[in-house]
Parts: C-alpha cells; sequence; structure tokens
C-alpha cells in the first residue's frame, strides 16, 4: 500500500458564513494542490471537508499520514471520538446527535478504504504546507465572492 503524507486546512469568512478548504497531498515527488469553498458554511465543517476531498483524490487505497491543525478533527481520532460515535448510533456523550454528522459519516467511509494516522500541527507558525492550505482555503473563499 502507498504511504501518501496529506496536510490540510480549513477557513471561515465569518463563523457561519463562506468558507474554504485547502489539501496538499504528497506523494515521492508529486503534489497536488486541492481547495474549494461552500457559501454558507462553518469552520469545523472545512476542517472535515478538507480531509474528505483529499482522501476522495486518492484513486486507490493509501496509507495516510494526516497532518491537521485543527483539534476538532485530530481529536476526534487521536481521542477516539468516532468509535465512541460509531458505537452509539452517531450520538455523543451526552446522547445528542453528534454535530456535522454527515461529514463524520463521510469520512469514516473513507477511512475503512484507507488507514489514516492523524498529526496535529501549529496552525500559522512555521509549517510550509500548513500555511500553504490555510493560503489555498482563503483564497478559495475569495475567489467564490467574485
Amino acid at each position: 500500500m502507498k504511504k501518501v503524507t496529506i496536510y490540510t486546512d480549513g477557513a471561515c469568512s465569518g463563523n457561519p458564513g463562506p468558507g474554504g478548504w485547502g489539501a496538499v497531498l504528497l506523494y515521492g515527488e508529486y503534489r497536488r494542490d486541492m481547495s474549494g469553498a461552500e457559501t454558507y458554511t462553518t469552520n469545523n465543517r472545512m476542517e472535515i471537508k478538507a480531509v474528505i476531498e483529499a482522501l476522495m483524490a486518492l484513486h486507490e487505497a493509501c496509507r495516510v499520514q494526516l497532518y491537521s491543525d485543527s483539534a476538532y478533527v485530530v481529536n476526534c481520532f487521536q481521542q477516539r471520538w468516532i468509535y465512541n460515535w460509531v458505537k452509539n448510533g452517531w450520538r455523543n456523550s451526552k446522547g445528542q446527535e453528534v454535530e456535522n454528522k454527515d461529514l463524520w459519516q463521510q469520512l469514516w467511509q473513507l477511512m475503512q478504504k484507507h488507514p489514516v494516522e492523524y498529526v496535529k500541527v501549529k496552525g500559522h507558525s512555521d509549517n510550509e504546507f500548513n500555511n500553504h492550505c490555510d493560503f489555498l482555503a482563503r483564497e478559495a473563499i475569495k475567489s467564490m465572492k467574485k
């Protein structure tokens, strides 16, 4: 199984408001930049959407090391929230429906094909790829407003 490195980020102009996401996929010498936007969304939705879109771009099953500055995304897996959500019918520890359930379910399905290791990076610091994902997400919002 190929090993792919992915960086993702999401952004929102207002929360909720216009939002964008960015991703950088790396495999050997290959690099692919991706981005997209939605007219009315939240920052958390864009963070998850970036991961989904990046995984959907993979043409075959791959082992993925995914870097994100989103505690929401990374903690979901590192702290095993998603396993409890699945077990509890997509309900959180308070018995309420999980927020952004539609996206989490889509991501969960993609992870059945691609084993993903989530790594937290500090946002807006010296990580070149994370900074570029932030740029891609913000530019996607700007291009949508034109």
